[in-house]
């Protein structure tokens, strides 16, 4: 086994545990505003997990560190304690919360927006993926592409002295929520996405020169009008609705031009 490092964390987990209670207990407190049974991913030596127990809600935390679960189980022994990798676990239970390993971030984020049935995610991830998902200076173009499909909210900044060993970096608490109407039907999410991509890589200054450059152009003023979006806005401004009334719109002009 690798050394543990002199703070108590794994490096080679990507451990780093959260020592801030009133932290600890933000994180609590927004999964204390839903429903149903939690699921915890990294609990680690179980600080976040002492919180949510108290909450009294069926709870299942899962770790890949065999010999931090052990004690925890022996501490929290109401809790459904299991060894299970983030990655693998379903993802079926209605809430899921987690202080995320810095560096599975993403991969743990692709996975949550594709999978299980959950209904909402509170998530301690780095400081500038909880920035960027929430669309703080502008909507990048993975949190536009998901965005007709799940709601992002930043709560808060967490600065890194609040860790255990301490990262490079600050963290941040990011809400999802999953949209219980989606804005574009689920079957076209492929091609919406496509589409997203498409936008945010095109140039031009501003929406109407980027779409004129694309397929369906003909139809880009009256699209843009009534998607409500200024001619001159960026991708980067526009709000879910604007993308999914604008890509219904210009889909819709599509298939007409093919006599669908």
């Amino acid at each position: 086994m690798r050394p543990r490092s002199h703070s108590g964390g794994r490096h080679e987990l990507g451990q780093n545990f959260l020592t801030h209670r009133p932290t600890l207990q933000r994180l609590a407190a927004l999964v204390a505003d839903t429903n149903g049974p939690i699921l915890e991913i990294g609990a680690g030596d179980g600080a976040l997990t002492t919180h949510l127990a108290a909450l009294r809600r069926e709870l299942r935390a899962i770790d890949i560190d065999e010999h931090r679960l052990t004690r925890l189980r022996a501490r929290l022994p109401q809790v459904d304690v299991r060894r299970s990798d983030a990655l693998r676990e379903p993802l079926e239970r209605p809430v899921v919360v987690g202080n995320i390993p810095f560096h599975l971030t993403t991969p743990i984020m692709r996975r949550l927006l594709r999978e299980g049935t959950w209904r909402h995610a509170i998530l301690l991830t780095q400081w500038e993926v909880a920035r960027k998902r929430s669309g703080v200076g502008g909507a990048t173009m993975m949190t536009a592409q998901a965005a007709p499909w799940f709601i992002f909210q930043l709560h808060a900044r967490v600065p890194a002295r609040h860790f255990r060993p301490m990262p490079a970096v600050d963290g941040g608490i990011l809400g999802i929520e999953r949209r219980p109407t989606a804005l574009v039907d689920p079957r076209d999410r492929h091609r919406y996405e496509v589409f997203v991509a498409t936008v945010f890589r095109s140039r031009g200054n501003g929406m109407r020169r980027i779409l004129r450059s694309l397929p369906r152009a003909a139809a880009t003023d009256r699209a843009l009008t009534e998607a409500g979006i200024a001619h001159s806005a960026l991708p980067r401004d526009l709000a879910p609705e604007q993308w999914a009334a604008l890509w219904q719109r210009l889909d819709r002009a599509g298939k007409a031009g093919r006599g669908a």
